[in-house]
């Protein structure tokens, strides 16, 4: 098993990729603590889990809630090994058009929430000997997308974030990488089909952005997810993993 006995904290891990991330890696013999704003979430992927798996709810973008989380996590399982900074969201909006709440709201959820959980992690990491961080960035830090520019710079910041990461941390064995998704079919998706007219229609449009003409699954990121975290990548640090299908090839 290629994480056994090894300790993960996964955020934003009550749904979508955080959760297949959660369910991959105990199937691959770690004990994972999820992590979620929602703890009804977190508390029925860690019951499905079973004695692997330890709920707890935090708001990655409030210091103290995040440093509540790592806390718990250390005393249930005695240490951190992995740290995944999955948590996120996106809204619609232009700089212009994005309200000053709304912008910081998509800030400090996927680029403070990135820090603050690597700020309380990566010495319990570090006192375990080194171990791995995987940021969840995304293929708009390459590319960009119209109407979206709260996320675009959020995630854009994690990319880079995540570059001065892995260097300042490099020598103490941690290793920091991040996975930059496509179209992943998730919750997030779901909601907007609810709203646009010709649901049909948008998802035919979400899937023709791959060159494979399709949206990927939450387990095509966990897969990816798992190697950064596991010895299989044990000389990459620095880098980011595109998994978008071909998207950024066009």
């Amino acid at each position: 098993m290629k994480l056994q006995d090894r300790v993960a904290l996964i955020t934003g891990a009550g749904a979508g990729i955080g959760e297949a991330t959660a369910k991959l890696f105990v199937s691959e013999g770690a004990k994972v603590i999820v992590a979620d704003r929602n703890i009804e979430q977190a508390l029925a992927v860690a019951e499905a889990l079973g004695s692997q798996a330890f709920a707890v709810q935090a708001d990655v973008s409030d210091a103290a809630q995040v440093k509540t989380m790592v806390e718990k996590a250390v005393a249930h399982f005695g240490g951190i090994d992995i740290l995944v900074n999955n948590a996120g969201f996106g809204t619609l909006g232009t700089v212009v058009t994005v309200d000053e709440e709304t912008w910081d709201q998509v800030i400090d959820v996927n680029l403070k929430g990135v820090f603050l959980c690597s700020k309380y992690v990566i010495p319990e990491i570090i006192r375990r000997g080194g171990g791995a961080v995987v940021n969840l960035a995304s293929t708009i830090s390459v590319v960009g997308i119209k109407d979206r520019a709260a996320y675009v710079a959020a995630k854009g910041g994690v990319a880079a974030l995540t570059r001065a990461m892995a260097l300042d941390h490099a020598l103490e064995g941690v290793r920091v990488n991040s996975v930059a998704p496509g179209v992943i079919a998730s919750s997030y998706y779901d909601k907007m089909f609810e709203t646009v007219e010709d649901p049909v229609a948008f998802k035919k449009g979400l899937a023709a952005r791959s060159p494979l003409n399709k949206m990927g699954e939450p387990i095509d990121i966990a897969n990816v997810i798992l190697f950064l975290a596991s010895q299989d990548s044990s000389f990459a640090t620095g880098a980011m993993f595109t998994v978008d299908g071909g998207y950024t090839a066009w």
